[in-house]
């Protein structure tokens, strides 16, 4: 089991299995599909893979729609705008003075490694795309993946709060567990398939954001029904 023992009413990689499989069902048939990413381009994508770290969507959607305004939201004149106006631009997304710079740390990957055409990332290998992604200052996996993923189209499963905070209190993984060992729980129980490795993270996101909260609201969740019985009174006493 990913990073550490398995908890009671989950003792093998097999059961694990069964929940993922069978809370992807459960979700698919509660919320329907999420049609996530929300983007125009590939590009989009990408910049917005890096404004959303520790913020909200409609946030995010502010600051790409300012980019957008000044004309901004292309590879050129992003590569080349002053950090400081970007950063001003980006505010909505908080965290700007960060963010502006890790923006213009990826820019400036795309222009020495692929001329300022991200299209031209589309024919590169995956594990090797990934490796150089990750050396970019300010990427890490999940944003990482989700570039990947859902600008390129890469059966690489994305994890992220939402999706750790569901897999603990359901008892199948346990706090160690590392991002590496959640996306391999995902990638071997599942076909590796992009669309359904898009639909589930984003279904994940939808559950978290209306039921595995921080203080969990576990009546009326959909996965309620697949909470071992001792989980369920640790997690309901918490406030569900």
């Amino acid at each position: 089991m990913p990073g550490g023992s398995p908890s009671k009413g989950h003792q093998n990689s097999s059961n694990n299995c069964q929940f993922i499989k069978k809370a992807y069902s459960i979700l698919y048939n509660t919320f329907g599909p999420q049609h996530w990413w929300p983007a125009e381009t590939p590009f989009e994508v990408m910049v917005g893979a890096i404004l959303t770290q520790n913020t909200n969507w409609t946030n995010v959607r502010r600051a790409i729609d300012n980019l957008k305004t000044e004309g901004l939201l292309e590879p050129v004149p992003l590569s080349e705008v002053e950090v400081s106006r970007l950063a001003e631009l980006i505010r909505p997304a908080g965290y700007f003075n960060v963010k502006a710079k890790r923006l213009k740390a990826f820019m400036d990957y795309v222009r020495q490694r692929w001329g300022n055409n991200p299209e031209a990332m589309k024919g590169a290998d995956t594990d090797e795309l990934r490796r150089e992604l990750l050396q970019i200052h300010g990427i890490g996996p999940e944003t990482a993946d989700s570039i990947l993923l859902y600008a390129l189209g890469r059966p690489v499963f994305v994890v992220d709060a939402y999706t750790r905070r569901v897999l603990q209190r359901h008892g199948i993984i346990n706090e160690k567990a590392g991002y590496n060992d959640i996306q391999a729980l995902f990638e071997g129980c599942l076909p590796e398939d992009e669309s359904l490795f898009n639909e589930y993270h984003a279904l994940l996101v939808a559950l978290g954001k209306r039921h595995c909260r921080a203080r969990p609201q576990c009546r009326g969740c959909p996965l309620e029904p697949l909470l071992p019985e001792d989980l369920h009174k640790q997690v309901t006493a918490t406030g569900g």
